[in-house]
């Protein structure tokens, strides 16, 4: 990058500063040429300040009324024309990306494991809550057994055997089984009624005996 230095120029002999009056270029403004850059005042004159070179204004050493030596740099001015490219660009602001939309987490189903149960006479079957509360409660197989059953096929539920063990507690104990009674075949009616109309046979008469005398 080539600078070139402007300086206060020397206005006559014995003319040794001058007055800044008015500047016609800022920084960062391009010139050209034998443009005009600033207005000066001595003693004797006031005169217009050209441009020595073409460029861009990159510094402007003096402000307005103030009083500078002949000879002092005032401006310095780029010549090479890439000013603006050896400034270093303004870091571009980073364009907000969208938060990707959350992916919805699919779980594979498990295969529900059906409840064992388990069997007092192999006639019944417990489910596991059952046998549990049992257990709390004190309650062995062969009560368990006693406890009328209002599930599937007799089976004791919950509500069987909570209701037991209040019954319990209460002091009313669950109805037992009752056992089975032997069917006593029926006898007809009619049949009854015929074998006690028909009259018993006659005894049967002794026969008489022969008796047989020896002489």
């Amino acid at each position: 990058m080539a600078i070139v230095d402007l300086v206060m120029p020397k206005m006559g002999e014995s003319i040794m500063e001058a007055t800044v009056l008015k500047w016609h270029k800022a920084v960062g403004d391009a010139v050209k040429m034998d443009e005009t850059v600033l207005e000066i005042a001595t003693d004797k004159v006031d005169s217009e300040v050209p441009s020595t070179a073409a460029g861009t204004i990159t510094e402007i050493l003096f402000k307005e009324n103030d009083v500078v030596p002949v000879g002092t740099v005032i401006v310095r001015i780029n010549t090479s024309g890439d000013s603006a490219a050896s400034a270093p660009a303004p870091a571009a602001a980073p364009t907000p990306q969208p938060a990707p939309a959350p992916q919805p987490i699919t779980t594979p189903a498990q295969p529900i494991a059906a409840p064992t149960v388990s069997t007092g006479d192999g006639n019944k079957f417990y489910s596991p809550l059952v046998l549990n509360i049992a257990g709390k409660e004190g309650i062995g197989m062969a009560e368990l057994e006693r406890i009328p059953g209002t599930g599937n096929e007799g089976r004791v539920t919950k509500k069987d055997i909570l209701q037991y063990v209040a019954n319990r507690a209460s002091g009313a104990a669950a109805p037992a089984p009752a056992a089975p009674v032997a069917a006593t075949p029926a006898i007809p009616v009619q049949s009854a009624v015929v074998a006690a109309s028909v009259p018993a046979a006659p005894a049967e008469a002794p026969k008489p005996v022969a008796t047989m005398v020896i002489m």
